[in-house]
């Protein structure tokens, strides 16, 4: 697979990262750990060398995956992990606390570092903003990770462009991370030109719209209980009988290429900048090789306008999240 380079920061990663949250938590129950530790070790033998996690995927267990799995290829793989979560006083199991306080970052790294069996993380985000903490703080307590040499790079999460410029003021921002598809582009319209203005790279999570925007998901798909799209606005009944006819853009072009919707939407994101660097997550070897081959299609600029024109016309139903999440971004 090919190289992209995250803004002005010079690292360098694969074109397609891979998610990694699937694996231990919110799509339903952890799947088999020597399953995920095969996929992790296939996707490295495939060309990926950029993987994503968070300490509250688990919470802890997925961190603790990818340090099994990918210990024999340190050095080769860049792995990206996150702060800012912690367990509420009365809730063991689901963490629910936002939390940036600098002692908490530094603390965090260290338990991440142990989990991830490196010496060093390569790229360290704000899971979400904390608005009780200035991001000036947050910036400089990573600042202080990276002198002492636990933290290479800085990143943010569904952070808005004000909180960018103050962040990379103090610390330089090597990526962002939020969600960026064809059904959902509200970072268009001002967090890619900053990150172009700044230099900094940008890392789409759910590039395929939580699996929707792979066509195997439809009104009558049943999600396991505890699958969190269940909560989902965009994910009821009529919002993805409602929402079909952009899955049905993405197959028409799909067609075209001899190819998949999902590669389409993935190409199509790779073709906006060439510091836009997807993390598809998958659970599934075949699908793990689905994303990857999305990497080798080519959209022309005459393909590009024609989805655009088709996509301008279709009015996505329901909200991303809900309410109550939606408020913890700074989008």
């Amino acid at each position: 697979m090919k190289k992209r380079i995250l803004g002005n920061s010079g690292l360098e990663v694969s074109d397609l990262g891979l998610g990694c949250m699937g694996m231990s938590w919110s799509y339903g129950p952890p799947k088999d750990k020597k399953e995920m530790v095969s996929l992790l070790r296939n996707a490295v033998e495939m060309g990926v060398t950029f993987f994503d996690t968070a300490e509250v995927y688990g919470p802890l267990l997925n961190e603790e995956l990818l340090g099994e799995a990918l210990e024999p290829f340190r050095g080769q793989v860049v792995i990206a992990t996150k702060f800012g979560w912690a367990p509420g006083p009365n809730d063991k199991e689901r963490w629910s606390l936002i939390n940036s306080k600098p002692e908490h970052i530094k603390k965090v790294a260290e338990d991440s570092l142990k989990r991830l069996r490196v010496e060093v993380i390569d790229l360290f985000y704000q899971h979400r903003v904390d608005p009780n903490v200035p991001i000036e703080e947050v910036a400089g307590a990573v600042k202080d990770l990276i002198q002492e040499g636990k933290v290479k790079h800085f990143g943010l999460s569904e952070a808005g462009a004000n909180t960018i410029r103050r962040a990379h003021a103090v610390q330089p921002v090597t990526a962002l991370q939020s969600e960026y598809s064809l059904w959902y582009r509200k970072p268009e319209i001002e967090i890619i030109p900053t990150l172009e203005e700044l230099g900094i790279g940008f890392v789409p999570f759910s590039p395929l719209g939580k699996g929707y925007l792979t066509g195997k998901i439809d009104q009558n798909t049943k999600l396991d209980p505890s699958d969190f799209r269940n909560t989902v606005p965009r994910f009821t009944p009529e919002n993805r009988k409602s929402n079909q006819s952009l899955v049905e853009l993405l197959d028409r072009f799909a067609t075209q290429k001899g190819a998949t919707a999902g590669q389409i939407a993935l190409a199509w994101l790779l073709a906006q900048k060439p510091w836009i660097v997807p993390i598809p997550g998958t659970t599934n070897p075949d699908r793990l090789k689905e994303n990857i081959g999305a990497a080798s299609i080519e959209l022309t600029a005459a393909d590009l306008h024609a989805i655009e024109k088709a996509a301008a016309k279709i009015k996505i139903e329901g909200a991303r999240y809900p309410e109550i999440m939606e408020k913890m971004t700074g989008l």
